[in-house]
């Protein structure tokens, strides 16, 4: 063995406090210790020392490794670690010292500051390799390589080969050779292609001679037809010119016919205009007054109301005050009947009295007893008292007590009397009660069913009024925004009113024909505003086309035109007019860019019009600019023209003709923008209308706050009916439970009554038997004197004299009752004041009689006001008539100035359509001559020209238009002036006819013309049909032939240039490759060699076999590499298959052989037997003890015992209990306890 690890020394390093010296350590040492006390902190330690990087010592920075830095509370400012490092042979110790200073570290070779390079180079000397880490695994390590794929095992290996530092300049110089190998590959086809183009060339010379004389021929029978085309056109010129002269003289008479007509309207016009704002004035003043008389009837109606309120309360005043007067007189009468009553009840009374006088003197002159007698009968009395007595004192007592029985008896029927007296009083009041409920509850009904009717009004008016506000605020809002919208447009007005009278065409042509779809202006729209020019020039004529379902609707529409003599328009049958397919493949054109078909940059309503918008288009192509235009138009690529159109309008045509942009055009292409202006103006006139027709409604609202007034009214009305008839109801239950109390306590009157009565006929019995033994007693007394007087007893005397008394006291007693009764029923009538509600009710109808009155007065004032402004009104109305009548027959005069203005507009038509049909066939010959000389021009027909070139000739197509059906559209209404320059251009051009024969001269009818053209064309389609025929051969071949050769040339150069560096390129290759593979190899082979063996003494069984093998044998640090374990006693399976002790068992033996490559001296393990059974335990126990018997040291961390039992010595690791760990390290000798 070299050398071993003797110690460590710490200093201040993670949980190690201070300077601390590990060791010294044994061949084979264990480290352990309870979990967190620092074991791992030692591995670290050892890791740290040997050069390892901060990420793999568990911290962020170096800082964090001095103690206590983890919680904050660094016990110094530097920390390190020291490793005594002695060799076997010498016994001499070298001493590797890092140690942290701030954020970085320094080291130190027996204490001599070194840079971190000789640091590391002096460690290798000792064979240990901190980038391959060929002296430590680190916990979990095992596991991991257990679970590594083929390729991570393929990376381990080049580390500790060291064959990945070839690697960059393996993949440098191999991309260079691949691209040296390509270029001669691509450089070889090359020259083979440029070969092959030489031969080419050759027979391409060889048939151009031929091409060529054939075109000579055809060349000159293309000029005799051109020259045959022109000279017959302008021959038709001419002719046409003269015919033009006539028909313009005989439109400028009609046209000053015309004019004169236009001013005669123009000044009735003037003064219809002044009428229609007289009238607007007149309407004006008519809306004001009659928003006076709105603001005004308000008053009215409620001063109305106010005096219909007043003398409704006047009427119910002197009903009620006619009620309290006939209750005022039936009390009077009432009381007048009781005076009266009282009257002859004390004349009987006086009367009664007169008469006790008058018996009272007579019974003077009666007999009178002698005093002997009446002194007898005084005795004799006294006698019959005093015998009497005990009677007499009874007979006392019970008349008194009947005396008491009879005052009671009467005071109980008076009572009886007022309570009856009371009970009519209140019933005659509950009646009067119950018909004034009942017409208090007959005026509620009769209210709450007005009150219906006009709440109903007014949820009705109050409906049309919110409604027609919220319509006048929308109204208003989309006029603003269509004012806004139409601010800045202005139009030509008589354009405007020529597209209004289009527009009703249109609209009248809708309504009588359903199959009328539109105009297809207004049918279409691009998808942005920079295609307007575009397809404007396009569509042409058919902007204003009108599109139809069929060729019968149209055939209609024409003849209603003509019959209501209006212009001609032009009509687009959807099933008639022929449609080209829409071309698919033109969408995919990618040279030049942003090329799309027209018809994909148009927008169209509904899908049934997709025929006529083909029709309009005739797939034609937009393009950015006129150059992409011209490529597209004649240089596709694929031998075929197309009708291709710029944003500016330049539009080029598959015939040729070439039209370009103009201020016509320009005006033409506003129309897309502008369509919209028109609808807009015709929505703000309906918008108008209603917006009047809602204001009108608005004005109800007036009507609305009577209605809401008379509701207040009523309202007020019925709650004070309701409220009386309440008050009234309850006063009526009030008297109904006193009348049930005073009837309850009258009940109780007739037993009192009977009890009295009963007592009263007892005591009368029992008196009379009293007097009856009393009288036995006098009888017997008296019974001498009464002998003596000749009566029968003392008392028929007595009774003589007594009985007439008594009767007259009882008669006097009789009347005193009936005067008493009377007096109180007297009492109690004038008790009740009904003067005074006589009085009130007086003084309220006084006071409602005069409301009533200035009530009336206000309402007279009120509608005198409102007559006033009605006479305004109506005095407006007839002079609105008037200034209506005289309006009306001044547009009558307008209208038939307009209908002799249509005569001659007619005339002017008819002229000016002959006139159009002449012009329309000269600008047709005049294109057709420009066509031809263009045609010219652009195939390099050489004319013979008398005068001019054609330099001077232009390249616009007056015909252009959107597509080939309609190519003369364009003239009328596109490029006017650009056209007639075009025609100047071709006048100054005069072709030379000498050459033409006279047998193609005189020719005076158009069919011969047009016959002997197609004779000249059918030769010169056999020409070009046999050119056609022979393919165009390539007339620069020469040039061609000259160039291939010089390219050929250049290629050979090339291509030894090329074959060259690619030999040198591949032999740089080679030999990096070689040193790779070699440093590769020579490793692989090592270990693959010491694996097996390794894992049959881990195992401790000769049937075990472990295995490594290449997925590339030729370059095997290209790919992954298997390693494959068959563990004892079991068939081969894969790693992953195997259980975990068999795969750490695995992992070891990998690791093991790895070690075996270029060991380090020492070995250090962090719980390698983690995931080990105890039988596997023993076994790496017992082989890393045989290791480090004859290899290396091997210092390993472990918690369990019968691991560590192996050990020569352990370092055993404590820890202090505290916020921060502190780490002890106590160290013992095994190898002094082995037997």
């Amino acid at each position: 063995m070299p050398g071993y690890l003797r110690y460590i020394e710490v200093d201040n390093f993670k949980s190690y406090k201070g300077r601390q010296i590990i060791g010294p350590l044994k061949q084979f040492t264990a480290v352990i210790g309870p979990n967190g006390s620092g074991k791992s902190n030692f591995m670290d330690a050892i890791s740290f020392v040997l050069g390892e990087k901060t990420s793999n010592l568990r911290v962020k920075k170096l800082s964090e490794l001095i103690h206590g830095a983890s919680i904050g509370q660094a016990v110094s400012n530097t920390a390190s670690v020291t490793l005594v490092y002695e060799d076997s042979n010498t016994g001499r110790q070298t001493r590797f010292c890092r140690y942290v200073v701030g954020s970085s570290s320094d080291y130190k070779i027996d204490n001599n500051p070194v840079t971190k390079q000789d640091y590391a180079s002096k460690l290798e000397t000792l064979g240990i390799n901190v980038k391959a880490k060929n002296f430590l695994v680190y916990q979990g390590a095992v596991e991991s390589i257990a679970m590594k794929n083929p390729r991570e095992i393929t990376t381990l290996f080049e580390e500790i080969s060291h064959s990945n530092d070839y690697k960059e300049d393996y993949v440098n110089k191999k991309v260079r050779m691949d691209r040296d190998e390509e270029a001669l590959h691509h450089m070889y086809v090359k020259k083979k292609g440029i070969a092959a183009e030489r031969k080419e060339a050759v027979g391409e010379i060889n048939e151009a001679k031929k091409y060529q004389q054939l075109k000579d021929d055809l060349n000159k029978f293309q000029i005799e037809l051109q020259l045959f085309k022109l000279y017959h056109i302008q021959k038709d010129i001419d002719d046409l010119n003269k015919d033009l002269s006539k028909r313009r003289d005989e439109l400028n008479k009609h046209v000053k016919k015309k004019e004169s007509n236009e001013d005669e309207i123009k000044t009735k016009k003037q003064n219809h205009n002044k009428l229609m704002k007289q009238l607007a004035n007149i309407d004006k003043q008519i809306r004001e007054v009659e928003l006076n008389l709105n603001k005004k009837r308000p008053a009215y109606i409620k001063a109305k109301e106010n005096a219909s309120h007043t003398e409704k309360k006047l009427e119910a005043a002197r009903k009620s005050l006619s009620m309290a007067k006939k209750q005022h007189n039936s009390q009077e009468e009432k009381i007048n009947e009781l005076k009266d009553e009282l009257r002859k009840v004390n004349a009987r009374y006086a009367e009664f009295e007169k008469e006790m006088a008058d018996e009272r003197a007579s019974k003077k002159r009666d007999i009178v007893l002698e005093e002997s007698q009446r002194k007898e009968y005084n005795r004799l009395k006294e006698e019959a008292a005093r015998l009497s007595a005990k009677y007499l004192k009874n007979l006392d007592s019970l008349e008194r007590e009947q005396k008491a029985d009879v005052d009671r008896h009467e005071n109980e029927m008076r009572k009886q009397q007022e309570i009856e007296s009371k009970i009519r009083v209140h019933q005659n009041e509950r009646e009067e009660n119950l018909k004034r409920i009942e017409k208090l509850r007959d005026n509620i009904s009769v209210s709450e069913n007005n009150l219906q009717e006009l709440k109903r009004k007014e949820t009705e008016i109050d409906e049309l009024v919110k409604f027609a506000k919220d319509r006048v605020s929308k109204i208003s809002s989309e006029l603003e925004g269509i004012n806004c919208e139409l601010g800045d447009a202005k139009v030509d007005r008589h354009e405007d009113e020529r597209r209004k009278k289009k527009a009703e065409v249109v609209d009248h042509l809708k309504k009588l024909y359903p199959g009328v779809y539109d105009r297809m202006l207004n049918l279409c729209k691009p998808i942005h505003k920079r295609y307007n020019m575009a397809i404007t020039r396009v569509m042409g004529k058919s902007m204003e086309a009108i599109v139809v379902d069929s060729e019968r609707t149209a055939r209609l529409c024409i003849q209603y035109l003509k019959d209501q003599m209006m212009e001609p328009e032009t009509f687009l049958p959807l099933d008639y007019i022929e449609v080209k397919p829409l071309k698919e493949r033109l969408r995919n054109i990618q040279n030049p860019k942003q090329v799309r078909l027209v018809y994909d940059v148009l927008k169209y309503e509904p899908p049934a019009i997709t025929r006529a918008v083909l029709f309009a288009t005739n797939n034609a192509l937009v393009c950015e600019s006129p150059e992409d235009a011209n490529v597209v138009a004649f240089d596709l690529g694929d031998g075929k023209r197309y009708d291709a159109v710029a944003l500016d309008g330049t539009f080029y045509q598959k015939c040729g003709f070439i039209s370009g942009g103009s201020a016509e055009l320009e005006r033409r292409a506003r129309r897309w923008d502008e369509k919209g202006l028109h609808s807009l103006k015709y929505k703000k006139e309906k918008l108008a209308e209603e917006l009047k027709e809602q204001l009108k409604k608005t004005r109800k609202e007036s009507d609305l706050m009577v209605i809401q007034s008379q509701i207040k009214g009523l309202e007020t009305r019925l709650r004070y009916c309701k409220l009386d008839m309440q008050q009234t109801e309850k006063r009526n239950d009030e008297i109904k439970g006193v009348v049930r109390k005073q009837e309850d306590e009258l009940d109780t009157f007739a037993p009192k009554i009977a009890e009295i009565k009963e007592r009263m006929n007892v005591r009368e019995v029992q008196i009379n038997e009293i007097k009856e033994a009393m009288n036995r007693v006098e009888d017997e007394i008296f019974s001498d004197f009464c002998k003596q007087l000749g009566v029968e007893n003392i008392r028929q005397y007595e009774e003589r004299q007594s009985m007439e008394s008594q009767e007259k006291e009882n008669q006097r007693l009789t009347l005193e009752n009936e005067r008493n009764a009377v007096q109180s029923r007297l009492s109690y009538e004038s008790s009740k004041d009904t003067s005074e509600s006589v009085k009130r009710w007086q003084k309220a109808v006084e006071s409602e009689e005069r409301n009533l009155e200035v009530a009336r007065e206000a309402e007279k004032r009120e509608m005198k006001a409102i007559e006033e402004e009605m006479n305004k009104v109506e005095s407006l109305k007839t002079e609105k008539i008037q200034k209506k009548t005289e309006c009306d027959r001044v547009e009558d005069t307008i209208t038939e100035e307009k209908r002799s203005l249509s005569i001659i507009q007619k005339d002017i038509s008819a002229v000016q359509k002959g006139l159009m049909a002449i012009e329309c066939r000269l600008e047709s010959k005049k294109a057709d001559r420009h066509a031809v000389l263009l045609l010219c021009k652009m195939e390099c027909i050489d004319l013979p020209l008398v005068d001019g070139t054609f330099e001077e000739l232009s390249g616009t197509n007056p015909e252009s238009s959107a597509n080939g059906t309609n190519d003369d559209d364009d003239f009328d209404e596109d490029g006017i002036g650009s056209t007639q320059k075009s025609y100047e251009h071709d006048a100054a051009i005069r072709p030379d006819y000498s050459s033409l024969s006279s047998r193609l001269r005189n020719l005076d009818d158009a069919d011969s013309v047009r016959k002997k053209e197609s004779e000249l064309q059918g030769e010169i389609n056999n020409k070009r049909d046999t050119l056609r025929k022979i393919q165009a051969p390539n007339m620069k071949a020469l040039e061609k032939l000259d160039a291939v050769k010089d390219r050929l040339k250049e290629t050979d150069t090339e291509v030894n240039n090329l074959r060259l560096a690619s030999k040198q390129a591949k032999t740089a290759f080679e030999k990096v490759k070689r040193s790779r593979l070699n440093a590769f190899t020579e490793c692989f082979e090592a270990v693959a060699q010491r694996v097996d063996s390794i894992y049959k003494s881990l195992t401790n069984n000769m049937s075990a076999q472990a295995f490594l093998v290449p997925e590339n044998p030729e370059e095997p640090y290209l790919e992954g590499i298997n390693y494959n374990c068959v563990a004892p006693g079991k068939r081969f399976q894969p790693m992953s298959n195997l259980s975990g002790g068999e795969k750490t068992v695995a992992a070891l033996a990998l690791l093991f052989a790895i070690h075996s490559y270029k060991p380090a001296p020492f070995f250090v393990l962090d719980e390698i037997d983690a995931a080990l059974d105890n039988t596997n335990i023993g076994k790496v126990a017992r082989f890393i003890r045989e290791k480090t018997e004859t290899s290396c040291q091997c210092i390993v961390i472990s918690l369990k015992e019968e691991f560590y039992g192996h050990a020569d010595s352990v370092v055993g690791v404590t820890t202090d209990p505290g916020d921060c760990t502190i780490s002890h390290v106590f160290v013992a000798d095994l190898e002094r306890y082995k037997e």
